[in-house]
């Protein structure tokens, strides 16, 4: 089971593509697994024939188990061992990321000229296609033998999908954090909590996400820390840069860890590990899939406008499952905001092994007390936001935690473009 993020400890089988007796080609996807990060396919380690299958479709196993083994001194077209009495001697070598291959289709009618015969399709790519009321023998695949892949299927769906008006920029895209709210059909917030169907199972991906924030709260010492904050310069430079508020916040928040590192870190069996690079976390919301958390590399040297493009392009790629392993893995600090919503206070959940969050509320305006540079007082309307910070206090202390939202709040307040 491949490692596919620090904080992955375990994997579902989700199909496999190859079964015993099947040849397989470096780098060519073999299979699927799950995890509460991402379902993605798995390449092939190394050229050869698949000789044992060892762990079955829907079982979930620790990070590091081999899932299967091919004989890479194996030659195209020679017999499987199970195939011939002889002796057989072979070097063998683990498939360390093999994944779920569907039974093998029923008969199918005579392929046309375009179109293989028995064609098979991952359940990703089934899973999708339902969701989208799709076709697959109406889609052209690219993948070997004219296997149609995940990125076929989203390409179908971009081509054929209805013009949609454009949203403004000031709209920003869902991007929150266990939130019980959903959008209504309208577009609205919504007036109250979502409840399922009744009876209606959890996803695999709800599930793992469940145990990996159980497993979260039962391993770190959590507390949560607020601070208001006037975000009169922020709404003025998001205007002028045409962008939404979220990359402004992060790029102050990005000023903060750069001045407060202690936070920018993991914490794994008491070693507290400290980063120089900024690698953001962006909780992005799937719906009733749950929710994923891409990340922005290296986010200490982009631009507002350039985190801007960032958050945008992983949140699109989230939807539409685009992402890669890479796009999920190595996070060291985590921006939620259920503000879309409405929301005005939360207690997010760390994602391990990170020591901290930030949550950031929804911009209300409301009467605030101001003082003038003649150190009056009076009443004024301001967009103000509560930034919430979950930090683990096995790494931290209450003081360092206010220090930095402190910081935070001086950089939003005194902003300039």
């Amino acid at each position: 089971m491949p490692q596919m993020g620090v904080s992955v400890a375990e994997g579902t089988v989700v199909a496999w593509r190859k079964q015993v007796g099947d040849w397989v080609a470096a780098d060519e996807s073999i299979g699927e697994v799950s995890t509460d990060k991402i379902d993605t396919e798995i390449p092939a380690p190394a050229t050869g024939r698949v000789v044992e299958i060892l762990v079955e479709v829907g079982t979930t196993v620790d990070v590091g188990v081999t899932l299967a083994r091919n004989a890479t001194d194996a030659r195209p077209g020679e017999p499987h061992a199970s195939e011939s009495n002889g002796p057989r001697a072979r070097a063998e070598a683990p498939l360390d990321a093999a994944l779920p291959i569907a039974p093998p289709a029923p008969p199918a009618a005579p392929p046309s000229p375009s179109r293989p015969a028995n064609r098979r399709y991952s359940p990703v790519v089934q899973r999708i296609a339902a969701e989208h009321d799709i076709d697959l023998d109406q889609v052209a695949g690219t993948g070997r033998d004219g296997r149609v892949r995940k990125q076929d299927v989203m390409a179908h769906v971009e081509k054929h999908r209805m013009p949609q008006p454009t949203a403004p920029e000031s709209e920003e895209p869902v991007l929150h954090i266990e939130s019980p709210y959903r959008p209504s059909a309208a577009g609205d917030p919504g007036d109250g909590p979502y409840t399922p169907p009744e009876g209606r199972p959890l996803s695999r991906m709800r599930a793992q996400i469940g145990a990996h924030m159980k497993r979260s709260q039962e391993t770190a010492a959590t507390c949560t820390t607020w601070i208001e904050v006037d975000v009169s310069r922020i709404e003025i430079a998001r205007k002028q840069l045409d962008i939404t508020a979220l990359p402004l916040i992060a790029r102050c928040v990005i000023g903060a860890l750069v001045e407060y590192p202690l936070l920018n870190a993991w914490l794994e069996d008491a070693v507290h590990t400290v980063h120089e690079q900024v690698n953001l976390g962006i909780a992005v919301a799937l719906g009733d899939d749950g929710l994923i958390v891409p990340v922005v590399r290296g986010a200490q040297d982009l631009s507002p406008e350039g985190l801007s493009r960032r958050i945008r392009d992983l949140a699109r790629r989230a939807r539409s499952r685009q992402l890669s392993p890479d796009d999920v893995h190595g996070a060291t600090f985590t921006l939620t905001n259920p503000g879309q919503f409405g929301s005005m206070m939360a207690t997010p959940v760390i994602s391990q092994p990170q020591v901290a969050i930030l949550d950031v509320e929804a911009i209300t305006k409301r009467p605030v007390v101001v003082t003038d540079t003649f150190g009056q007082d009076a009443i004024a309307i301001r967009p103000m936001v509560i930034l919430g910070l979950a930090w683990d206090h096995r790494a931290l202390d209450g003081a360092l935690a206010a220090k930095f939202l402190a910081n935070v709040k001086r950089r939003v307040e005194s902003y300039e473009t």
